[in-house]
């Protein structure tokens, strides 16, 4: 039997899931690079334009997180159709899934512009209040491209074309480095934008990687069977209405997640220059380990989600929890490297010695949570996969902002743990968030089993 937990039948799943998996790990480095970039390239101006691009991103982060999650629901349904062999459908639902883009998009563009309001309550400089507000007005301009973008994405890795999201990620992050160099500094006789600038090369970016993905979707033959431009086609409300109830939930639990590390990071601002520095290293480091488990959680998502097309409860069940071994297998070897390298990691980044001590020791706590992140976004993503969008973000809500900040809050600030106190508070939440997501996968793909 193909899905059986024999050795062979597993290391063929592990090989599977790694050939969808690895341009999308690749592809998402590119994309966490260039806000990397941005900041990196920024803080070579100025103090205060790194101080403005930073809050800026901290806003067109979170909003472009959430609209990346409302868009996911193109993956699993796709990913249904072809395990089903209901080619037919998919180029219609691929059409509706750009028509919800545009409607996604233009309301994040909105709700990126409200947020800068937040600038005017932080007690910020003039100069810096101003700088992040208009980062924030000139980089919304990426966020419709991005939904559709992201339609698209979803539509070709769940067809199982995966590489066009790593070439078209890495062409994005040299345009963003390249542009950023003429703008940031004024090169080539161009006015140095600073920070702005950064702003300019990203909305652009996100433009000329939809076109890319269009382009890409138009010339290859694979998409061919499934191609989505055949004819015109108006909103049908009803189908977006049903792809907004499945990516919605998703939405809601990335910005869960997210705002919650935000919500941390301000809080831990209170305890000084060292404390942030130190908690914003071992956050950034998480960060790009968690990449790799992630990158698996969304191939979990199409191979899931293609079993159970197929009608085979067996195999999408199989398919899961081999995607969530994985996962936690690199959870494993990440844990121990930072472990073992906590302090050569920590002076990689600064040559501060309190805060490479303080870094050293909080990495500590995110080598613990690297198990649970990982398991969590594997069997969150592997629920997906079965069309189940609401439960994991019910869960995912209870674990951020019912474990993790409130317990943080408790050991961080009524105990005067600082950031030690949150990281602990975000490494319960994480691990209550794995384990009640490893029960309803448990239950799920037996129930679907029948």
């Amino acid at each position: 039997m193909p899905h059986t937990f024999t050795l062979p039948n597993v290391r063929r799943e592990i090989a599977a899931l790694w050939t969808l998996a690895w341009p999308v790990l690749v592809g998402q480095l590119a994309t966490v690079g260039m806000g990397v970039a941005d900041v990196a390239m920024t803080g070579h101006t100025s103090a205060d334009e790194l101080a403005a691009v930073s809050l800026g991103a901290s806003v067109w982060s979170i909003i472009l997180v959430t609209v990346s999650g409302v868009m996911m629901a193109i993956n699993s349904i796709v990913a249904h159709d072809v395990g089903a062999g209901a080619l037919a459908r998919v180029p219609h639902a691929v059409r509706q899934s750009l028509w919800k883009a545009l409607g996604v998009g233009v309301v994040a563009m909105l709700l990126a512009n409200l947020a800068t309001l937040v600038f005017d309550h932080l007690g910020l400089a003039p100069h810096v209040h101003d700088q992040a507000a208009l980062f924030v007005h000139i980089i919304s301009i990426g966020l419709p491209p991005f939904a559709a973008y992201r339609a698209l994405y979803g539509y070709s890795t769940s067809i199982n074309q995966t590489k066009p999201v790593m070439v078209i990620a890495i062409a994005g992050l040299l345009f963003n480095v390249f542009v950023n160099w003429l703008l940031v500094f004024g090169n080539w006789g161009l006015p140095a934008l600073g920070g702005v600038g950064c702003a300019v090369s990203t909305g652009l970016c996100m433009w000329l990687m939809l076109a890319a993905m269009l382009w890409w979707v138009c010339r290859q033959p694979v998409y061919r069977p499934t191609f989505p431009f055949t004819h015109w086609e108006w909103p049908h409300w009803p189908e977006i209405g049903a792809m907004l109830r499945l990516g919605l939930p998703i939405g809601v639990t990335y910005f869960a997640e997210v705002s919650a590390f935000g919500a941390v990071s301000l809080l831990v601002a209170r305890y000084g220059v060292v404390e942030i520095s130190a908690h914003q290293i071992a956050l950034n480091f998480s960060s790009l380990t968690f990449m790799v488990p992630l990158s698996f959680g969304i191939a979990l998502i199409t191979r899931v989600g293609q079993a159970m097309g197929e009608g085979q409860p067996v195999r999408a069940r199989f398919v899961a929890w081999v995607g969530v071994g994985m996962a936690l297998g690199v959870g494993l070897l990440s844990a121990l490297l930072m472990v073992a390298l906590r302090q050569q990691i920590a002076a990689a980044y600064t040559s501060d010695l309190a805060v490479q001590a303080l870094c050293a020791y909080l990495l500590l706590f995110a080598a613990l949570f690297q198990l649970s992140d990982a398991t969590q976004v594997a069997t969150s993503s592997a629920i997906r996969g079965y069309k189940v969008t609401r439960q994991p973000m019910q869960i995912q809500l209870l674990a951020f902002w019912g474990f993790a900040l409130p317990l943080g809050c408790w050991l961080g600030l009524g105990h005067d743990m600082a950031a030690a106190g949150f990281w602990i508070g975000l490494t319960i939440g994480l691990t209550v968030a794995a384990v009640l997501l490893s029960w309803a996968l448990h239950k799920l793909s037996l129930e679907k089993i029948g």
